[in-house]
């Protein structure tokens, strides 16, 4: 088949990558390079170049399956890294990182030496394994209940502490949701996410990874076989349906496919169609996206002020939460970079970044996860059509596993299907009314 795939990001590189031996992919890309949120930057300090992540950074061993088989086809080479998670609170000047290692724990957790005498802030380590243990029995005995997770958490009795200065933080870097926000989010989508990742447990959790030399690494043996038919800077503006095929429009013209894979977001599939159904239009625009700021810069004032509590992740309280979620990403610690200087990536922080250490500033956007998006995701058969597939991150988590496991899926249905055998066996496309 004739198969066009609008996007570059792990998903349509994927779905372009398995179905290139066996069909025509032409593959188009609005930016000016591919990788969607695999987004590695080149810096250069004193005559020496380092490879830092801005988007895209970890995986681990247990939740990733399908995106480990694909590095490893492609002999792309990872290395340790580190996932602690730390939080710095401005209104009550807590400061605080969950890290790895016995003594390393205890010495995060308790980076402020008064908190050992804190029966606060001992009460919110005790409500952090009580929500723990209600969240594993949930996830196991299938009873997770259709609440949110305000609504959950006051229903096994954490209090506001562990809600606000742990939960939430947390859920909220993972998913770059704004703080009130998450008060709203399904736990029914949640915990099997965090049982998954490990999250529920205090020792047994994955070993995190980073690819050598930054995420980029895959990029181009994975688009090597058909580089030249990845057309950048050349948005789609139209995609319309017919019988036995697709007619898709951008700066090259008008063409003709047999099919058409969909591998942005949601909300831009929705915007280029020309034709979407009612089933497209709900599923489509059931999900909506948060943009966020993202600084890499070398700023250490934004960390927090006792070193014991710096993390790989560090969220950042201020007196009113209720915005967007302000972490730093420590990419020295995560990538294992040795540099004279620390490279920070901030979301949402800028205000509190000194303008000359700020080496680059990029806008990412990431699903909002909802009740409706949780029924959206349930619809996929509605919309995957003989002329038409779907593929994405936001089918899953938002996260590079979910982008590749949407991609196979879409690569495993259109494998059942057989090649039109010449240009004539298709009809071409009548006058449509949207």
């Amino acid at each position: 088949m004739k198969i066009a795939i609008i996007g570059t990001g792990i998903a349509g590189l994927t779905a372009a990558y398995k179905l290139n031996p066996n069909h025509e992919v032409t593959v188009f890309e609005a930016a000016d390079r591919i990788g969607g949120h695999t987004a590695t930057i080149d810096v250069e300090l004193d005559g020496q170049h380092y490879q830092v992540d801005t988007g895209f950074i970890v995986f681990n061993d247990w939740t990733y399956p399908h995106f480990i088989e694909l590095m490893d086809e492609l002999g792309i080479a990872w290395r340790e890294s580190d996932m602690s998670f730390g939080v710095q609170c401005q209104q009550t000047g807590l400061q605080y990182a969950g890290v790895t290692g016995r003594f390393a724990m205890y010495n995060g957790l308790f980076a402020q030496r008064s908190n050992l005498f804190s029966p606060a802030y001992i009460k919110m380590l005790l409500d952090i394994l009580a929500f723990n243990r209600a969240a594993i029995a949930d996830v196991e005995n299938h009873t997770i209940p259709d609440m949110t997770l305000l609504e959950y958490l006051r229903h096994i009795g954490i209090g506001d502490r562990c809600r606000d200065q742990y939960l939430v933080p947390m859920t909220s870097a993972i998913w770059s949701t704004p703080f009130l926000q998450m008060y709203e989010f399904p736990v029914r989508f949640m915990l099997p996410f965090m049982y998954r990742h490990g999250l529920l447990n205090v020792h047994n959790r994955p070993r995190w990874r980073t690819l050598v030399g930054g995420s980029q690494a895959y990029l181009e043996p994975m688009s090597a076989p058909f580089a030249d038919r990845i057309h950048l800077s050349t948005p789609v503006t139209q995609v319309r349906r017919y019988d036995g095929g697709v007619l898709v429009s951008s700066a090259r013209g008008q063409e003709h496919f047999d099919h058409v894979v969909f591998a942005c977001h949601s909300d831009q599939c929705l915007n280029i169609l020309g034709d979407a159904s009612s089933a497209e239009s709900n599923v489509l625009s059931a999900i909506r996206y948060q943009a966020n700021d993202v600084v890499l810069h070398s700023d250490v004032r934004v960390m927090p002020d006792n070193r014991r509590a710096w993390a790989s992740w560090n969220y950042y309280l201020p007196a009113q939460p209720a915005g967007l979620p302000r972490v730093t990403y420590d990419m020295n610690r995560l990538m294992g970079i040795e540099a004279p200087v620390n490279f920070l990536v901030s979301l949402n922080d800028t205000d509190r970044i000194e303008e000359s250490q700020i080496l680059g500033r990029y806008d990412y956007a990431h699903p909002v996860f909802t009740r409706a998006v949780a029924d959206a995701q349930g619809r996929w058969e509605q919309i995957n059509t003989a002329t038409t597939s779907y593929c994405g991150a936001w089918w899953g988590k938002g996260f590079h596993e979910d982008g590749v496991v949407s991609a196979l899926r879409v690569v495993a249905r259109l494998s059942e299907r057989k090649p039109a055998t010449d240009a004539t066996s298709r009809r071409e496309p009548q006058a449509v009314v949207s």
